[in-house]
């Protein structure tokens, strides 16, 4: 393991122990595993499902979590794939939660992180638009968003 970040490094270890006794279904979160067969607890690769009988249902929507060596002190970037079409996303998958930026606290887990994405998709936040084209059509086209999204939950089906 590099040096530092022990602190980081420790409490991410204990959310790993947490999340393999007890998780949402559907959901994934694993620290990713490098070429050399050694796990790297700073990336988590995650999988967050649609809600199902939601536009989002079906769709299983990978998102990886950036931890620092500040965390907990500091949130993690969450980044979905870069064009993911939702309101709170910016156009390089970076996703736009308060309790992601100014409501964060220390006691948060990588748990209540994905729950919170999960109920954004279908409650997003227009007061605090990311990107233009989800936006527009949120407010202009309802029918043409809800289409967008359930075009997008096609494109990642389950991996299982």
């Amino acid at each position: 393991m590099a040096s530092g970040g022990g602190v980081a490094r420790g409490r991410l270890a204990e959310e790993r122990k947490s999340w393999r006794k007890s998780h949402p279904h559907g959901f994934v979160a694993k620290p990713e595993t490098l070429p050399d067969g050694t796990v790297n607890l700073m990336v988590w690769n995650c999988v967050i499902p649609g809600k199902e009988g939601t536009d989002w249902g079906g769709g299983y929507f990978p998102l990886t979590l950036h931890f620092s060596e500040h965390y907990p002190s500091r949130p993690p970037t969450c980044k979905f794939p870069a064009g993911f079409f939702h309101i709170n996303v910016y156009p390089t998958g970076a996703v736009c939660l308060s309790i992601l930026s100014e409501a964060w606290k220390p006691s948060i887990t990588v748990r209540q992180i994905l729950i919170g994405i999960q109920d954004l998709f279908e409650n997003p936040n227009p007061a605090s638009a990311a990107q233009d084209i989800s936006y527009q059509l949120f407010i202009k086209d309802k029918a043409e968003y809800r289409n967008r999204v359930r075009q997008q939950a096609k494109q990642y089906p389950s991996l299982v």
